[in-house]
């Protein structure tokens, strides 16, 4: 087994939630035979377009299944994967693709995609999308308008890995220790007994209070809804209303955001002390009011790919066993063996 072949035994052994099989084998050159199906993805033709560290391990374990993939934006990408070639965007045959997989971020508000390991601009649009066979699925970590709106109108299936509850819950685990190096790197003072503020309880937002009670933090975690409100203090944990923050930060050393809503306003940031740290690990453009944070001189921190860039391989590993699960349910589906 060459360096760029998976150790399936060691690293990789999951149920699929579609057929409540165990895959699990020696070597992925022996097919796992399920049934009368193999659980290959063999020539099914993938588009995979820009992206980050994340998406070597995506372009790993679906090489290892058998998929054909054209890489897009990975022009200065020095890893090779048997059955991935790169390829210019204008070369691809739309009308040959099984699957599109976008980044985790998706699109901009213009199409355009983001890739670590390519200078030119990339982007993609409806008459690239239309032109695919009527069963071509688009995977994305997040929509926006744009990437929902060109999706719908070719009449394509867009789905969002970040909206499974298992990929949030585990990506929170490399978010919360990103979040951690942060703040050490940011701040003069210890978590324990830092005042610290979580904003939302929501899957980071639980795993962070969570983690950070747990390292001594004297901890706030602020929600609107009754029942994670009720959660947090079935956790121990001290609550209050998003409605009271004003007050919250009076003395806060440490904010910690997870609402993709403007919630750290500018009259928020005017009650913080001046030196208070704002991470928000929300999906752009944040839940804080950057602009102001800079004018008060308050230092605000942006972060909404935290896995991505404190533990790749391990955020890769969690997107690339989900699209496997989810590609072989489609070529299943399409087979005729699943309804």
């Amino acid at each position: 087994m060459n360096e760029e072949r998976i150790n399936f035994q060691h690293t990789h052994r999951q149920k699929s939630t579609y057929d409540n099989k165990e895959f699990c084998g020696m070597d992925l050159g022996n097919c796992i035979e399920e049934g009368e199906n193999y659980f290959m993805l063999t020539d099914l033709q993938i588009v995979i377009m820009g992206g980050d560290a994340r998406q070597i391990e995506v372009i790993r374990k679906l090489s290892e299944l058998g998929a054909k993939i054209s890489l897009v934006g990975y022009e200065q990408l020095d890893h090779s994967f048997t059955g991935a070639v790169k390829d210019k965007i204008d070369e691809i045959n739309w009308q040959k693709i099984d699957a599109i997989i976008l980044p985790v971020a998706g699109t901009s508000l213009d199409g355009e995609i983001d890739t670590i390991f390519s200078n030119e601009h990339i982007r993609i649009d409806e008459n690239k999308i239309a032109k695919t066979p009527p069963h071509c699925t688009i995977y994305s970590g997040i929509t926006n308008t744009y990437l929902t709106n060109i999706t719908q109108q070719a009449q394509r299936k867009l789905e969002l890995i970040f909206d499974r509850n298992d990929v949030a819950i585990y990506n929170s685990i490399p978010t919360v220790e990103g979040i951690i190096m942060l703040v050490i790197q940011n701040t003069d003072f210890t978590i324990h007994g830092s005042k610290t503020v979580v904003l939302g309880f929501g899957r980071n937002g639980m795993t962070i209070s969570r983690v950070f009670h747990g390292l001594g933090a004297k901890l706030k975690v602020g929600a609107r809804n009754a029942e994670h409100i009720a959660r947090i203090e079935e956790m121990g944990l001290d609550s209050f209303h998003l409605n009271d923050l004003e007050h919250v930060v009076k003395d806060a050393d440490i904010i910690i955001n997870t609402i993709p809503h403007l919630v750290v306003t500018a009259n928020v940031i005017s009650k913080m002390p001046h030196h208070t740290l704002i991470i928000d690990i929300a999906s752009k453009p944040g839940g804080t009011d950057f602009r102001y944070a800079e004018k008060r001189g308050i230092k605000a921190i942006l972060t909404p790919s935290l896995p991505g860039i404190v533990a790749p391989k391990t955020a890769g590993q969690i997107l690339a066993n989900v699209l496997v699960e989810l590609l072989h349910a489609d070529l299943l589906k399409r087979k005729g063996n699943v309804k």
